[in-house]
């Protein structure tokens, strides 16, 4: 989900542009094509209704290559983002690691036409996940942990996990954890239901699974810390055209994204993909009832 930024189209798929000017109070807010960023764009959307703004939503709209453009030509207002895929998208030169470093080097990357609100402290990334029982057996509490047992790991991720800097390479080099060729298995589901029954029923020892995926909370799993910031920050953003900034929409998207933690994104992903499946703009407007931020902002 929080990877979803390759491919599509460079050209805006709405048709090209909106009214950049005019009223501040007036703002279309998008998602991209997965249910977690539709979610939260309804939360916003549900918030800034409660505060007197007038909504529109376009969702599902796409990858990062077809929203960036709507929203410079306001074709689109808001849309959630994250903070380390943004940032690698708006400047791919960039080497920051830490949260501190990436918000800094993200505001410094929007340029003109794009702004952010504060990030929540929620976040989607890639995490090293393990089993209960793995974890009390090895006394897991981070990655470096897992390093002396290099050798008994079989770990679950998607192909691409094997080259990219954040996969195997940079768990090599920023924690000893050397995976061999050998105990690599390749899951093309981006950490969903096949990557989690290999961890559940024992074919795999570790796997690369989203925070925000309602299946660890489900089934008692344990996300390895990452102190060396192995896989970027990806905390939940609001990200705006700059025509659009007002103090009433700072406040009101600030006060969002304080209750947007990891595990209320879970609980909301839970809500629409799980059992239940709840339409995620009904899962949305619970949420935001339950918060308090269905009344304006003081």
């Amino acid at each position: 989900m929080a990877l979803s930024a390759c491919g599509g189209s460079k050209s805006n798929p709405l048709g090209g542009g909106g009214d950049c000017g005019g009223d501040t109070n007036k703002i279309t807010v998008g998602s991209a094509n997965f249910p977690e960023s539709e979610t939260v764009a309804d939360v916003y959307a549900e918030a800034l209704r409660a505060n007197g703004f007038s909504i529109d939503t376009k969702l599902n709209i796409g990858s990062r290559e077809a929203y960036v453009p709507a929203l410079k030509d306001c074709s689109i207002g808001l849309i959630p983002d994250y903070t380390g895929n943004l940032l690698q998208y708006l400047d791919k030169s960039s080497t920051a690691t830490s949260p501190d470093e990436v918000n800094a080097a993200l505001t410094k990357a929007l340029g003109d036409k794009l702004a952010i609100g504060t990030p929540a402290p929620g976040e989607d990334s890639d995490a090293v996940v393990v089993t209960k029982a793995t974890a009390d057996k090895w006394n897991l509490k981070s990655i470096a942990d897992l390093a002396s047992h290099s050798a008994e790991v079989k770990l679950a991720a998607p192909a691409e996990f094997s080259e990219r800097p954040g996969g195997l390479p940079g768990l090599k080099k920023n924690y000893g954890l050397d995976i061999s060729s050998a105990n690599f298995v390749p899951i093309a589901d981006g950490g969903g239901p096949a990557t989690v029954k290999a961890l559940v029923d024992g074919q795999v020892t570790a796997a690369d699974i989203f925070t925000t995926s309602p299946a660890i909370t489900a089934n008692n799993l344990v996300v390895l810390t990452d102190p060396k910031h192995n896989f970027p920050p990806q905390n939940v953003v609001p990200l705006y055209n700059a025509a659009k900034k007002s103090d009433k929409l700072t406040k009101v998207l600030d006060a969002v994204s304080a209750k947007l933690s990891t595990a209320e994104l879970i609980s909301l992903n839970t809500a629409v993909s799980g059992a239940s499946k709840t339409e995620p703009a009904a899962a949305a407007k619970q949420w935001v009832s339950a918060q308090g931020l269905d009344k304006p902002v003081s």
